[in-house]
C-alpha cells in the first residue's frame, strides 16, 4: 500500500466514526476542511486533495471541491437550508411547467371541503395521484404530490361526527331545560343518571380495533372474516351513568334491545347500587336520547318506567335530549368510550368476557364500572294496550309545559281522579207515580231484556258486519240510566210533559231524552201506557202544581238550565 493509500485508510477510519453525528451541509465542510488541510500539508494541487479525501469518504470529487468553496466564501446561508439557493435537484413542478395544472384538474372534481375556510381535502390518496399524473405524461413522485397539496391548502382529514341533520327549534332551549334540572337534583342530592344503549357486540373470534401488549411474535389470532355467528350470537350493553358520583353500571344482555330491557337494567342499577347510594331518595332524574329502546314516542318505554316507579316508589323524572343529538349524552363521553377503549385488541369470545371486559373500566378521573350478564328474553313487538295508553296519560305521566314528548314525570302511585259530590237527582219514583205507574221496579224490570235486546240489534246495523270490538262503557257524556228514561217516556206520554222540563230536571239535553224516550216509548205503548188528554206540563211551576194536586211532593227537580245547542246556518248560495 502506498501513502496516498495509507492516507485514504485513516481517513476512511475518521469519517466513518463522525459521518452519523452530521448533516449534510456539516459533512461538506468537513471534507471540505479536510481537502485544504491535506493539500497545504503535503503540497499537492487542491483538486488531488479533493479526490484523495473523496475516495475515502465515498462522495464525490465535486462534494469536496464545494465545502472547501463554502469554506472559502463568507457569506452564511439562510437559517433552515444546507444548500445555497438553486443549489440541488429542481422541483419537480419547475422542471415540468405543466404539472400544477394537470395535477389542479385532478384534484377539481374529488376536492371536499368548506369553500369558506382554507382547509380542503381529496378523495384521491397519494398513490392513486401518482398513477393519474403518469398516466397525463408527467413524473412526479407522492412525496412531491404531498408537499404540492400542503402548498395548495389541503390537509389529511378524517371524519368527523359533527353534521347534527337537521335541527329542531327548541334543541339549545331544551339543552338549558336539561341542564337546569340536572341542577336542581343533583343540589337536592337525588340521583341523576345518564342512559343509554351501546353498539351491539359481536362474539366470537373477530378482529377487534387497537392493539395489546403482547409477548413478540404471538399476537391473538382471529377469524380474517366478519361474518356473523348465528351460534354465539351477539350481546347488547346497555349503560347507566350516575352523574354525581362518576359511576358506571352495564346491564349485557344476551336477548333484543327492547324497552324491557332498558328499564330491567335501570332496576338493576337501583336494586345493586342505587338504593344504597341514595337511601333516602324519592325521585330520580332519567337523561337519555330520543331514540331507540328509550324512545319518546314509545308507549312501552312509558310503560315499563311505570311499572318501575310502582316497584321501587320514585319518582321518575326523564329528559329526553332532541333528535338528532344523542352524542350529547353524557354517557357516550364518560363510559362507553372507555369501555371501548378496555376492549381494544381482544376479542368477545362469551358474554362472560364483555362483563369482565366493562367491570374492569376504569380511569385517572376516578371512574369505576359494574357489568351484570342479563340473560333473559325479551321478546319484540309488544303493544301497550289502547286502554292501559289511556290510563297512563291521565292517571300515572305528568307531561312538562314545555315540550311534554320530552319532559314528562312518571308517578309512582296513580293520581286519583277529581271526584265531585254528587247533587240530589230528581224522585224519579214520585215522578213515575205521578205519571200513573205504582210499581217502578217491576216495570224496570219487565222492560229490561227487551230493551237490551233491542239495543244490540240497533248496534248491529249501525255498524254492520263484524262483532263488537269494545263495550263503549255503562255511561257516556249522553247516556241516561235506563230507569231515567223509562220515567222520562212515561211522564212524556201520561203528563204530556216536554223534552226541554224533562232535561232540566234530568240535567241534560232535550234532544238527549227525545232520542232516548223514543225507543223505549212502544215498549210502554204495549204495557198500556198510553198518551192522555190534557194541558201540557212545560214548567217546573206547572210540574209542582200538578203533583200538589194529586198530593204527590216532587223532589230534586230544581230549574238546573242546560246549555243548548247552536245550529250555524250557512248562507244560502245564489241560483
Amino acid at each position: 500500500m502506498g501513502a496516498d493509500g495509507a492516507v485514504v485508510a485513516v481517513l476512511a477510519g475518521k469519517f466513518a466514526e463522525v459521518r452519523p453525528h452530521m448533516g449534510e451541509r456539516t459533512w461538506r465542510l468537513y471534507l471540505g476542511s479536510e481537502a485544504r488541510a491535506h493539500a497545504a500539508w503535503t503540497g499537492c494541487s487542491p483538486a488531488a486533495a479533493a479526490a484523495l479525501v473523496a475516495e475515502a469518504a465515498g462522495v464525490s470529487r465535486a462534494t469536496v471541491m464545494a465545502g472547501a468553496g463554502e469554506l472559502a466564501d463568507v457569506a452564511e446561508l439562510m437559517p433552515g437550508r444546507s444548500r445555497r439557493p438553486g443549489a440541488g435537484h429542481p422541483k419537480a413542478e419547475d422542471a415540468q411547467p405543466g404539472l400544477r395544472k394537470a395535477l389542479g384538474g385532478l384534484l377539481e372534481a374529488t376536492t371536499r371541503g368548506d369553500p369558506v375556510v382554507a382547509v380542503k381535502w381529496t378523495t384521491l390518496s397519494l398513490r392513486d395521484l401518482e398513477r393519474e399524473i403518469a398516466g397525463l405524461g408527467f413524473r412526479a413522485g407522492k412525496d412531491a404530490l404531498g408537499r404540492m397539496l400542503h402548498e395548495d391548502g389541503y390537509s389529511m382529514q378524517g371524519m368527523s361526527r359533527v353534521t347534527e341533520g337537521k335541527q329542531h327549534p327548541d334543541r339549545d332551549a331544551q339543552f338549558r331545560h336539561v341542564n337546569a334540572v340536572i341542577g336542581q337534583f343533583t343540589a337536592a342530592g337525588d340521583p341523576v343518571i345518564s342512559v343509554d344503549g351501546k353498539k351491539k357486540e359481536q362474539l366470537g373470534g373477530f378482529w377487534r380495533a387497537g392493539r395489546a401488549w403482547r409477548p413478540k411474535g404471538d399476537p391473538v389470532r382471529v377469524s380474517d372474516h366478519d361474518f356473523p355467528d348465528p351460534k354465539l350470537g351477539k350481546v347488547t350493553p346497555f349503560g347507566i351513568y350516575d352523574i354525581a358520583a362518576n359511576r358506571g353500571f352495564v346491564a349485557v344482555g344476551t336477548s333484543r334491545a327492547t324497552a324491557a330491557f332498558a328499564v330491567n337494567a335501570i332496576w338493576l342499577w337501583w336494586r345493586a347500587e342505587g338504593a344504597a347510594r341514595y337511601p333516602g331518595a324519592r325521585r330520580l332524574l332519567v337523561t337519555c336520547d330520543a331514540g331507540g329502546s328509550n324512545d319518546c314516542r314509545h308507549h312501552t318505554w312509558k310503560d315499563q318506567l311505570a311499572v318501575l316507579a310502582g316497584q321501587t316508589g320514585l319518582e321518575i323524572t326523564v329528559c329526553h335530549f332532541p333528535p338528532g343529538t344523542s352524542k350529547w349524552n353524557r354517557i357516550e363521553h364518560r363510559l362507553f368510550c372507555h369501555i371501548t377503549r378496555t376492549w381494544r385488541g381482544r376479542p368477545l369470545m362469551t358474554p362472560e368476557d364483555a362483563v369482565a371486559g366493562i367491570a374492569a373500566t376504569t380511569t385517572y378521573q376516578g371512574l369505576k364500572c359494574t357489568a351484570v350478564l342479563d340473560d333473559r328474553d325479551y321478546p319484540e313487538g309488544a303493544e301497550v294496550p289502547a286502554a292501559r295508553i289511556k290510563y297512563l296519560e291521565s292517571r300515572v305521566l305528568d307531561r312538562d309545559r314545555f315540550h311534554g314528548e320530552w319532559n314528562y314525570t312518571v308517578r309512582p302511585v296513580p293520581a286519583q281522579p277529581p271526584q265531585q259530590a254528587p247533587g240530589p237527582g230528581p224522585d224519579l219514583e214520585a215522578l213515575a207515580a205521578l205519571a200513573g205507574i205504582g210499581d217502578l221496579a217491576a216495570l224496570l224490570a219487565a222492560l229490561a231484556a227487551p230493551w237490551q235486546a233491542d239495543r244490540e240489534h240497533r248496534l248491529a246495523l249501525a255498524r254492520g258486519s263484524g262483532s263488537r270490538k269494545q263495550d263503549s262503557g255503562p255511561a257516556g257524556p249522553f247516556r241516561l240510566p235506563f230507569e231515567a228514561i223509562v220515567t222520562a217516556a212515561a211522564c212524556h206520554l201520561r203528563l204530556r210533559m216536554t223534552y226541554r222540563l224533562l232535561g232540566e230536571i234530568l240535567a241534560t239535553h232535550p234532544s238527549t231524552v227525545s232520542e232516548a224516550a223514543a225507543r223505549v216509548i212502544p215498549r210502554l205503548q204495549a204495557r198500556g201506557i198510553t198518551a192522555q188528554p190534557g194541558s201540557r206540563i212545560t214548567t217546573h211551576a206547572g210540574l209542582h202544581k200538578h203533583a200538589a194536586a194529586h198530593g204527590i211532593t216532587i223532589t230534586g227537580t230544581a230549574h238546573k238550565p242546560v246549555k243548548q245547542k247552536t245550529r250555524t246556518t250557512r248562507p244560502r248560495q245564489p241560483t
